[in-house]
């Protein structure tokens, strides 16, 4: 999956927090109420780039298009996130737990969160292994 650029992300986020789809007109509109004032052709320039990418589609519906999103934002997240361990850290998650450790953008508090959802999706792991069997 290829990667949004920064402005491209932003019409990203727009369109999945109008459940995936949005209209030209609603993403104008929320760019407006976040005080962008960007040009109807840069927007629509970003816009060709994501269909170009594979990230958004498009549709008319009479005379205005709606864009959709092709993948969930949980699975843009996942997807950036699985390049990025690979590029930065060499597909080893440890080291970069280590690194948001040792520079304190992990405190003790979400790694004890983390450690209750990991113990949550062991159990949750075991009890499907065990209603398979």
């Amino acid at each position: 999956m290829q990667q949004a650029s920064d402005y491209e992300f932003e019409l990203l986020k727009i369109i999945w927090s109008n459940g995936g789809n949005a209209l030209y007109a609603q993403i104008m509109q929320e760019l407006s109420a976040q005080g962008k004032n960007w040009t109807k052709n840069t927007i629509i320039t970003l816009l060709s780039r994501l269909i170009e990418k594979g990230l958004v589609t498009t549709n008319k519906i009479g005379h205005r298009n709606r864009y959709s999103a092709v993948f969930s934002e949980g699975e843009y997240q996942a997807a950036q996130t699985e390049a990025f361990l690979g590029k930065m850290y060499e597909g080893n998650a440890k080291g970069l737990v280590a690194t948001l450790i040792q520079k304190e953008w992990l405190s003790a508090a979400d790694l004890a969160e983390l450690n209750a959802y990991w113990q949550d999706q062991c159990a949750a792991d075991e009890k499907n292994n065990a209603n398979l069997e």
